[in-house]
């Protein structure tokens, strides 16, 4: 059994419960919020390569509509559980009303280890996941997206398998609202300009955000705010990239062997330690500076010591539960930034906000992802393709919207971020 799953699900609950009750909601209202509209189940039986049949379990929940169509990833993995996947159908439900988008929660998941079978065994069980939740999902119901160990490969076939059940071809604008049922797609088939880049780019607007409110009452160490990043996959390192281009110096990064800090915590040069990375297949010795790597320029840290510098700024985007019981009190960062899903523990997280750390929860922080995937499914629905430029303008405006009503919220009723943010969402869905 999951019990993370389990324990996953019973925290959303118990947020939702919390905020429904400063909100002075009735135990009826709760409940709604809590309670998924659907929830499907579906044994999916593929041929496989060998040309024996293979049963694969399947859900999709549906847990909110009350502001737009369900949207949420499918994920490919052994420990999908139908709780795993409702509380992050939940958890959706509150990210996309906090990002002020027309989009309910929904999530979906196939049990299965993606890592086992073949290319082909993957696509005719993508397929066939379509096949099976076909009449629950389409572009003003139900709008899932790539998740943990699915990517726009398995989106395109996903897409292909739809538009075969709905009638092939027919007109461009059909076909295009039609592939709007996916978001996460490449760009040739529908896919948005800016969305590689979104998740990490809507985290530094998140953190400009809160530094713009916070005017004086931040003081950086050193003339420039310093970040370490832990997690340097896509979400790290866009944040990285971009928060470096954005003034900000990124002195130590890691990934999930460890990590790197340069010399005395001097600026790391982002796209060059991630070349380096290329390379070597590791971040090991890449401290890369102002255009030079130099073997002996830095030195190896552990995620745990990352946690723990002296910096201004702590982006955590890799694992949940990392800031917990047992370091809470090392943490030295007067922000943190959550780009995971739950970096942060319940107990860490009251901590560190009573001894006055602004914490920028995920279901903001990381919403940037979320937010472009509905900017996709818009171009979808108009038959349109925009520029990159114009993408990342509607995700700065969509972010800052979103972040004025958090802080109105945290200005109003104290608490913390994350608070606001989900007495911000709760409104919205109920209203």
């Amino acid at each position: 059994m999951n019990t993370q799953g389990e324990e996953m699900l019973q925290t959303a609950q118990n947020l939702i419960r919390q905020t429904g009750k400063t909100l002075n909601l009735s135990d009826a209202d709760i409940q709604k919020l809590i309670t998924p509209e659907h929830s499907h189940e579906a044994k999916l039986e593929i041929k496989l390569d060998n040309g024996s049949k293979k049963s694969f379990q399947a859900y999709r929940v549906q847990h909110n509509s009350n502001i737009g169509p369900y949207k949420g990833g499918i994920r490919f993995h052994p420990q999908v559980s139908l709780p795993e996947v409702q509380a992050l159908a939940t958890l959706m439900s509150i990210k996309c009303s906090v990002a002020g988008i027309p989009l309910g929660g929904g999530k979906g998941g196939i049990v299965v280890d993606p890592k086992t079978l073949s290319e082909a065994e993957l696509e005719r069980l993508s397929r066939a996941y379509v096949r099976a939740f076909a009449e629950f999902i389409g572009e003003e119901k139900d709008i899932p997206a790539p998740d943990v160990n699915t990517n726009g490969q398995i989106m395109s076939w996903m897409v292909d398998e739809y538009i075969k059940i709905k009638g092939g071809s027919t007109s461009e604008e059909q076909i295009s609202k039609w592939r709007g049922t996916f978001t996460g797609k490449p760009i040739e088939i529908g896919g948005s300009l800016g969305r590689t880049e979104a998740t990490g780019r809507g985290g530094v607007i998140a953190l400009k955000e809160l530094l713009s409110k916070l005017g004086s009452k931040f003081q950086a160490s050193g003339p420039k705010p310093t970040i370490a990043v832990q997690g340097f996959g896509n979400v790290g390192y866009y944040f990285a990239e971009i928060a470096s281009k954005e003034g900000f110096d990124i002195v130590a990064v890691s990934d999930s062997k460890g990590g790197i800090i340069y010399k005395n915590m001097e600026p790391l040069d982002i796209p060059l330690v991630m070349k380096c990375k290329k390379e070597k297949g590791t971040l090991s010795g890449c401290y890369c500076s102002g255009g030079v790597c130099e073997l002996k320029g830095g030195r190896p840290i552990s995620n745990e010591e990352l946690l723990e510098l002296g910096v201004d700024i702590l982006v955590p985007s890799a694992l949940e539960n990392v800031i917990h019981k047992g370091n809470m009190t090392k943490i030295k960062a007067k922000i943190v930034v959550e780009m995971a899903n739950g970096p942060v523990t319940e107990e860490a997280h009251d901590y560190l906000v009573e001894k006055g750390v602004y914490i920028i929860p995920d279901v903001f922080a990381n919403s940037g992802g979320v937010t472009v995937s509905y900017l996709e499914w818009k171009q979808n629905m108009e038959n349109e393709k925009w520029a990159e430029e114009k993408v990342n303008t509607r995700l700065l405006e969509l972010m800052t919207q979103a972040f004025e009503s958090i802080w109105f919220k945290f200005e109003k009723n104290k608490g913390s971020l994350k608070d606001a943010a989900f007495q911000v969402a709760i409104e919205r869905m109920i209203t």
